[in-house]
């Protein structure tokens, strides 16, 4: 009986032992550091229990600074910086670690090209080594290799730090604005010299001020001339002698009418005016002087004559010009000719009437290109019932135009990088990745550029901070070329 009972006991006791062992060790025994935890895990397997020694590799700043030490030291704040070990290193660099072979579950060794400086300085080694600080240089594995030249790695926090931004390549229609300068003009159509083709005097001058205002049938001038006078009896004689024949017989009436016909044509091939010729017809008399006629409404441009003065056939005696249409010549840069098109609706604005502008359309596209200003010369009509424009007004004209007739791939101008040889955008490709690629551009309208080939719908194109991006691609095609001239000379 009392065999039974102590059996029991000496489990209990064993127990309890065991327990108050663990809980001791658990809240009174240093923490153990990994490599002792690594170390006593190695030596359940039999293997030594000496601690293993990490290697430190530079020391870096404690406030994530960008300062470096090869030793200890403090910061400005008395802060001791922060060692960086060898194995602490390796796991900054993702692509150094052995990759898994997928088909059998073993890791295999990548193939490492040369190494690179860590601060990005020009410098390579086809051996692992350190630099001046003694941070290893980084290794450039084959499969990195295979794009090297083509696409940029930048870090994350580096991206930021840059403010990359990117959008997406769009299809639209751009809608080019064409804008030029030009000059008011009066319509060529409706400049006119007044003159006669009969010799005769001014007997009174009713228009005697350049700059004035006529209307169409207004009288500029009384004129005599004895010719007119002539002219004017004969047709009254043949008239009367036709009106007297009477019952005459057919042949003679015949040719009554055409003595009356003969002088009313020789009236107007003397321009002699309507006005005046249905007074006479109505009158039956001749008249000594003859009111000469505005022949179209606008202002007088010159005057040339006097009261009193003699005139010649031929002779210029004012020169009047129509207001309404009135002409804008624009000049438009060689490169916009394109997208000018007769038909055209145009806007024309004057620094006379601000924040007015007027309509007209484009009537007409000139077939030069001056040779100086390199500018073609387009005309626009536009109405101006008013006089508000007035000849020799400067005016902006602004030409609605469709850069492209279709839609078309579009990225803002900022994304491109032309050279002047090339033009390159650089693709968003995930994980801090960006390939720069060569484009071909068309139009560009309204802060787009057209991308005839390179890129297509919903690609994701950087269009700030795309320049560093491009100096750093430049550098890594550097680097490359430099490299492959040591592998050669290996």
């Amino acid at each position: 009986m009392k065999r039974a009972v102590a059996v029991p006991l000496v489990v209990l006791l064993a127990a309890g032992a065991a327990y108050g062992g663990y809980w001791f060790a658990h809240h009174y025994s240093p923490a153990l550091s990994p490599a002792t935890t690594a170390d006593t895990h190695s030596s359940a397997h039999g293997e030594s229990l000496k601690p293993a020694e990490r290697r430190i590799l530079y020391y870096k700043d404690p406030m994530g600074k960008p300062d470096f030490s090869p030793v200890p030291k403090e910061d400005e704040m008395g802060k001791d910086y922060i060692p960086v070990y060898e194995d602490e290193e390796e796991s900054f660099e993702p692509a150094a670690a052995p990759q898994a072979d997928r088909a059998n579950g073993t890791r295999q060794e990548r193939e490492v090209l040369y190494y690179r400086n860590p601060m990005g300085l020009p410098d390579t080694s086809l051996v692992p080594k350190k630099d001046q600080m003694g941070m290893d240089y980084i290794p450039v594995y084959a499969d990195e290799a295979e794009d090297d030249g083509k696409v940029v790695r930048i870090s994350p926090a580096r991206v930021q730090m840059l403010g990359v931004r990117t959008e997406s390549v769009t299809l639209q229609t751009l809608m080019r604005p064409v804008r030029a300068v030009g000059t008011v003009q009066f319509s060529e159509r409706q400049i006119a010299v007044v003159s006669t083709k009969f010799e005769g005097w001014i007997e009174t001058l009713l228009v005697n001020a350049t700059g004035e205002p006529v209307r169409r049938g207004e009288t500029l001038m009384r004129v005599y001339s004895p010719l007119l006078v002539q002219t004017q009896q004969e047709y009254l004689d043949a008239a009367k002698m036709a009106a007297s024949l009477g019952e005459a017989d057919a042949d003679s009436r015949t040719a009554a009418s055409r003595l009356v016909e003969g002088a009313l044509q020789r009236l107007r091939y003397l321009d002699f005016p309507e006005t005046e010729l249905r007074r006479l017809e109505r009158e039956r008399r001749a008249s000594r002087t003859v009111a000469w006629p505005a022949p179209f409404s606008g202002i007088v441009l010159e005057k040339m004559v006097f009261e009193g003065m003699r005139f010649m056939p031929g002779e210029p005696l004012f020169k009047i010009a129509g207001i309404s249409p009135i002409w804008v010549i624009a000049e438009v840069f060689e490169q916009d000719m394109a997208h000018v098109a007769v038909g055209q609706p145009a806007t024309i604005t004057v620094k006379a009437y601000p924040g007015r502008s007027f309509r007209g359309r484009v009537a007409f596209i000139y077939p030069t290109v001056g040779p100086e200003t390199r500018t073609g010369t387009v005309r626009i009509e536009i109405a101006n019932p008013q006089g508000e424009l007035k000849a020799d007004m400067y005016a902006s004209v602004e030409l609605d135009a469709h850069a492209t007739a279709t839609k078309a791939l579009t990225v803002p101008d900022s994304a491109v990088i032309d050279n002047g040889v090339r033009q390159v955008v650089l693709i968003e490709r995930g994980e801090g990745r960006f390939e720069p690629r060569p484009v071909e551009v068309g139009a560009k309208a309204d802060g787009f550029t057209e991308i005839l080939a390179g890129v297509k719908a919903d690609d994701r194109v950087v269009v700030s901070a795309n320049f560093l991006i491009d100096a750093e691609s430049n550098l890594k095609a550097a680097l490359g070329a430099f490299t492959a001239g040591e592998h050669q000379h290996q």
